[in-house]
């Protein structure tokens, strides 16, 4: 899968909480001047509403996120 390295350094908001190791979220990121979402994976459980950083690109349509709460621009 080639990865979308657009979306690497976003921060976006999980529109569905992750869990961890569980299994993903859903994550709307500002992109390409729209906004889209991406299945969103990280190592902890994250919330729903939470603001997140897209540090990696898992393929096309699914990244890996941490939790986020510096500035909001890329």
């Amino acid at each position: 899968m080639v990865p979308d390295e657009a979306v690497i350094g976003c921060v976006g908001e999980l529109v569905i909480g992750t869990r961890g190791t569980g299994g993903p979220g859903e994550v709307l990121v500002r992109v390409r001047g729209g906004s889209e979402t991406f299945l969103a994976w990280s190592e902890e459980p994250l919330p729903h509403r939470a603001t997140v950083l897209v540090v990696e690109s898992r393929g096309p349509r699914e990244v890996e996120v941490i939790d986020w709460t510096g500035p909001s621009d890329r």
